[in-house]
């Protein structure tokens, strides 16, 4: 007699992965059954829906979870709607942190759009890496900016490409700066809600003597399923505003410069101080 073989059992991304993939099936998945599925208790099922709820990934609703509202994730068009001028302000601070014949990265996103529209409007001499189309686009239209583009799996969405190849290409330079958003800053550290988007952001940390996380005030207090670092790894937070209450205190216990940005006009030819921390 042949016994049947037990299922591998699915590792925590691997259960995320496939708790999605049955909510696109089907409207409402019940706990018990996913426990029962993955060969799990169903406190484990109810801690990966507790974190997937945090990250906005699904609802939680009794005895199981529903796929997310529409709207919940908003890709790059809707969210460069919100909080215009603080990107900006953060771009073009950001900007003035920067010298000529620098060699930088700079990952996907509305914040780190702004801080290469204010590159180019400079006319800043640098070399740039980056994953997004829009920040190659943008900055590409300097004639005093070379850009490279790293080659990917293309996100229509975040208008991005991601993925090991992007990642391996990335991997084979060494700059001095990345310049990095990020969906949420907590106690928990850096987070991200895109999947795919972790693993680019990390990849640019190793790659870079100078870690710079451009994230503005409204992000300050929310953790998302994807962690990119700790507190203690940011290296220079520029924001909008200082961090206070646990996060604030969790940052000054730890080597991370705050640079706040002004609020007035900035000279992007001169660099700033770092702000009081």
């Amino acid at each position: 007699m042949i016994e049947a073989l037990e299922p591998r059992r699915l590792k925590k991304v691997e259960r995320r992965e496939q708790i999605l993939l049955e909510l696109r099936l089907k409207p409402h998945v019940r706990v018990s059954e996913l426990a029962s599925l993955f060969g799990v208790t169903t406190e484990t099922v109810r801690r990966d829906m507790e974190e997937m709820s945090e990250a906005g990934l699904l609802n939680r609703a009794h005895g199981g979870a529903s796929a997310a509202a529409p709207g919940i994730h908003r890709d790059m068009d809707e969210r460069r709607l919100e909080r215009v001028a603080e990107r900006e302000r953060l771009g073009r601070f950001a900007a003035s942190l920067v010298s000529d014949g620098e060699t930088v990265m700079i990952d996907a996103g509305t914040t780190t759009m702004e801080f290469a529209r204010a590159l180019a409007f400079a006319e800043r001499r640098v070399t740039a890496i980056t994953n997004s189309l829009q920040v190659a686009m943008v900055l590409g239209q300097s004639q005093a900016a070379q850009v490279r583009l790293a080659p990917g799996r293309y996100m229509q969405q975040e208008a991005a490409v991601i993925g090991t190849e992007a990642c391996d290409y990335l991997s084979g330079f060494n700059v001095d700066a990345c310049f990095l958003g990020a969906a949420g800053l907590s106690e928990a550290g850096v987070t991200e809600a895109v999947e795919g988007f972790d693993a680019i952001k990390r990849t640019m940390l190793r790659q870079s003597a100078a870690r710079r996380f451009l994230i503005d005030s409204s992000k300050f207090g929310r953790t998302y399923l994807f962690r990119i670092a700790t507190c203690d790894e940011i290296g220079a937070l520029v924001t909008d505003a200082l961090p206070e209450g646990p996060l604030g205190a969790a940052i000054r216990d730890t080597s991370t410069e705050i640079l706040v940005a002004p609020a007035g006009p900035v000279c992007v030819g001169t660099k700033r101080a770092p702000a009081p921390r």
